[in-house]
């Protein structure tokens, strides 16, 4: 049976879309960017502020998350060269 667009949560859709961008950007496997989550709580973020974020480009939010990090653990998120 092949997904209905309208039935898939837009919230969900965000957090694993977000995700991903964010694990690219920095680096990061999914394990990392999971330890990273249970720090400073990225997919809570999300949730909590899909309202606003779905009015803003990918590029806006990942710096809200990168401000997120930096201010919920005190350093920035690390980086790491993206190896193509």
């Amino acid at each position: 049976m092949a997904h209905v667009w309208s039935e898939i949560d837009p919230v969900a859709y965000m957090q694993a879309q977000i995700a991903r961008l964010y694990r690219e950007r920095h680096g990061l496997t999914i394990e990392e960017f999971l330890e990273l989550d249970r720090e400073a709580d990225i997919l809570g973020l999300i949730e909590i502020a899909y309202e606003p974020f779905h009015l803003m480009g990918d590029e806006g939010i990942l710096r809200e998350i990168d401000g997120h990090c930096e201010a919920r653990l005190g350093r920035k998120a690390p980086r790491r060269p993206r190896i193509n």
